[in-house]
């Protein structure tokens, strides 16, 4: 009687719970350690590789630096209001075109911007708000006077509204349109007024898609760097934190440094996401969200 011969290598990957499918996604996976998890732990020990030679030192020129720490509160000044006034705004757009019956047409106009990038963008609001623009022209032609809305916060916010509204309305839209119309229907039969209803039913529903939407387009306002510097102040009230980076990089051909301060981007961004979806489960678990309080 023959003995009973070795099991595959199929059959061993089965039984470690292996198969086809997961095989499947090794390329993503191989992709994502590429691109992603290599170039980011490299980042990380560069940044405590400074040419001072001790370890922390990029950290603490960092943080003793006035002219470099306070790019960090230039920066949240612009991105957290911009990314507020999209969201708030995307809410309203976005309840109004789920009722529209050309809403396709209407949602690829409002997109329109993702598609100029940020710099066609800072080149037209140059053009149209500068001192010369045909917005100034225009007061001037009624008397009322130019007024500064580039080279400084405004211009900067401005853009942030324009590149970044579109992919907020999207990611609204994407959660306005996933309730089902029947609970609103229902409150509408027993009586509720529209603010009623939105404040019962649909914004519990939506508080947590909404806090995804703040936290990536709030990650997409943060890196702002164009802007800053075709439509601010980069030696000004606009320097945000991505200019030192880029100047430690490209003008100081220090790379330790430029690797310290995106990780300090890195953990800032992580600090605001963790408060942001820290205050989205205590809501979410509280009375407003049906959960036990």
């Amino acid at each position: 009687m023959s003995a009973p011969s070795a099991p595959g290598l199929k059959t061993r990957l089965a039984a470690r719970g292996i198969d086809g499918v997961t095989l499947l996604a090794l390329p993503a996976v191989l992709f994502l350690l590429a691109l992603f998890i290599y170039p980011f732990f490299y980042g990380l020990w560069l940044s405590f590789q400074p040419k001072d030679g001790s370890t922390f030192g990029n950290y603490v020129a960092f943080f003793s630096d006035p002219a470099l720490y306070g790019t960090i509160a230039t920066t949240l000044w612009i991105a957290v209001p911009a990314t507020l006034f999209n969201l708030l705004a995307a809410i309203p757009v976005a309840f109004r075109v789920r009722l529209l019956d050309n809403q396709r047409l209407l949602t690829t106009i409002l997109v329109l911007p993702i598609t100029l990038g940020t710099v066609l963008v800072a080149e037209g609001l140059l053009n149209y708000l500068g001192p010369q623009g045909w917005f100034n022209r225009a007061l001037i032609l009624m008397g009322i006077g130019p007024v500064k809305l580039v080279h400084n916060y405004w211009g900067v916010f401005l853009s942030l509204v324009i590149t970044g509204f579109p992919f907020t309305f999207l990611l609204t839209l994407s959660y306005v349109t996933g309730i089902d119309p029947a609970l609103e229907n229902a409150a509408a039969t027993l009586g509720a007024r529209p603010a009623a209803r939105f404040r019962h039913i649909f914004l519990p529903l939506l508080l947590p898609g909404l806090a995804v939407t703040f936290c990536l387009s709030f990650v997409q306002a943060f890196s702002v760097y164009p802007s800053a510097v075709m439509l601010g102040a980069p030696a000004g009230p606009t320097r945000v934190i991505t200019i030192p980076a880029y100047q430690a990089a490209t003008e100081l051909y220090d790379y330790s440094m430029a690797s310290a301060i995106a990780m300090i981007m890195g953990a800032i961004l992580l600090v605001v996401i963790a408060i942001v979806l820290g205050l989205r489960s205590l809501v979410y678990r509280g009375p407003a969200g049906g959960g036990k309080g």
